[in-house]
């Protein structure tokens, strides 16, 4: 069933299922039995009467109420009722008065019926002959609030069952959905960087510890193959990062030399790509160390809205330069926990991806907004933009939108970015300026 989707459904599913279950049950015993002591009472006054009017000539009153009386002087038949009344309907004998005729054949009565003494049963109608009638009515409850007595023991009973299943299943779903937070809050913590987090294991033991245990043992696996992938990358990073310094360095010192004046631009040139080259590896080290988690140990309450506005003052003279228009519009006071540091190298990674992809006169804009958990920063241009289709590329590493890379950078701005997002337990997007990108940043705030 597609609706039956949730812990939630599946309970109240199986609660509703139960307690029609239930009904059903005490309505079809109920009727049983009643049913039951109903053929019981027709079978036994039935044969009562047959054996009166059989033993009595038809028509004959003094026989038949003699048999009357020696039958309610029987002990086994003192709960039994006898009338005979003649063809205008009044009694002639009998130990039972009825306020009104009953039908011919069997009926019910009831307390409503107005009979003394009855409460309910079953009463039978016979032809006597020569226009008398015999009536005899036996209870169907032997005892004095006998059907309350009953109905409480159906209560109680199929109420207890109610009771005891209704207890499990609530105790059943709470250690589900305790289990089930455990793993989610697990799973959150990785995904915002802690590899280290695992499940609690119940030390007595059971079907959730040793599923608590396998998951683990995954992760425990998952996270050693993820450091030896860091491991290799990292070690590459580094390696390569040695043996470049030491080229830039002897590039240096021979565009010192004489003979090498000829040759400045294209030194100068190979300088620059190096260094290219070391900010590229430096950027992919510092996204694998924002990615690992530690830096979250220093976190602290800052104010994102200050950082923008003393962000914004400090590159506006540097987007000048190239022919921008970087402005910072609103900036509401909002607090969070994180690292300024990070925090202000992901906005030099986008203002500088800004200034990069964008013509100049491009206007660039700073905005952060608190009206809303989570807070949002915001970086706008109203330059070319980046189509929808390309978005989740660019957010990959190295994943640059020019195939010539002809242009300068090296797809690493804004996956520094979104890494340092994802380490503040927040989300970076991409969307349509209208024209152009915006770049938002959505930060969990603390409430005051």
């Amino acid at each position: 069933m597609p609706a039956l989707r949730s812990l939630r459904s599946l309970t109240l599913a199986f609660l509703g299922a139960l307690f029609l279950a239930i009904s059903l049950t005490g309505i079809a015993t109920y009727s049983a039995i009643h049913r039951s002591i109903a053929e019981l009472v027709d079978k036994r006054i039935a044969g009562l009467s047959e054996d009166i009017l059989s033993e009595s000539p038809p028509g004959d009153a003094r026989a038949i109420l003699a048999h009357l009386a020696a039958l309610s002087r029987d002990r086994d038949t003192a709960d039994v009722g006898f009338a005979l009344t003649d063809a205008q309907g009044r009694w002639l004998g009998g130990n039972l008065r009825l306020p009104w005729p009953l039908p011919q054949g069997s009926s019910t009565f009831t307390a409503n019926d107005g009979i003394a003494g009855l409460t309910a049963g079953r009463a039978l109608v016979r032809d006597a002959g020569h226009g008398l009638t015999l009536t005899l009515i036996a209870e169907t409850d032997p005892i004095d609030k006998h059907g309350a007595a009953r109905n409480r023991l159906y209560l109680f009973g199929f109420g207890s069952i109610v009771a005891i299943v209704v207890a499990g299943t609530i105790l059943f779903v709470t250690l589900v959905s305790r289990r089930i937070g455990e793993v989610q809050e697990t799973a959150r913590a990785i995904i915002n960087g802690d590899m280290q987090r695992r499940l609690p294991v119940d030390p007595s033991g059971g079907a959730f510890a040793e599923q608590a245990t396998t998951f683990n043992r995954m992760l425990d696996r998952i996270a050693g193959l993820m450091a030896e992938i860091s491991n290799v990358s990292n070690d590459i990073a580094h390696d390569m990062r040695t043996p470049l310094a030491r080229l830039r360095s002897r590039l240096a010192l021979i565009a010192q030399r004489p003979e090498a004046q000829g040759l400045s631009d294209e030194i100068a040139e190979t300088i620059a790509q190096c260094d290219a080259l070391l900010a590229m590896f430096a950027a992919a080290l510092r996204i694998a160390e924002v990615e690992g988690g530690d830096r979250r140990a220093g976190f602290a309450m800052l104010d994102p809205g200050q950082l923008l506005a003393e962000f914004g003052e400090m590159m506006a003279p540097v987007a000048a330069e190239s022919g921008h228009e970087l402005v910072v519009g609103r900036h509401d006071a909002v607090l969070i926990e994180g690292d300024r540091q990070l925090l202000s190298q992901a906005l030099i990674n986008l203002v500088e991806n800004a200034l990069r992809h964008t013509p100049a006169g491009t206007r660039i804009a700073l905005e952060l907004t608190a009206k809303d958990d989570p807070a949002e920063l915001s970086v706008r241009d109203n330059g070319p933009g980046i189509a929808p289709e390309n978005r989740e590329r660019a957010l990959r590493r190295f994943g640059r939108l020019e195939p010539s890379r002809n242009r300068a950078g090296h797809g690493l701005g804004l996956p520094l970015a979104d890494a340092v997002a994802r380490l503040h337990q927040g989300a970076l997007t991409l969307g349509d300026a209208r024209p152009g990108l915006i770049v938002t940043i959505r930060l969990p705030r603390i409430r005051a």
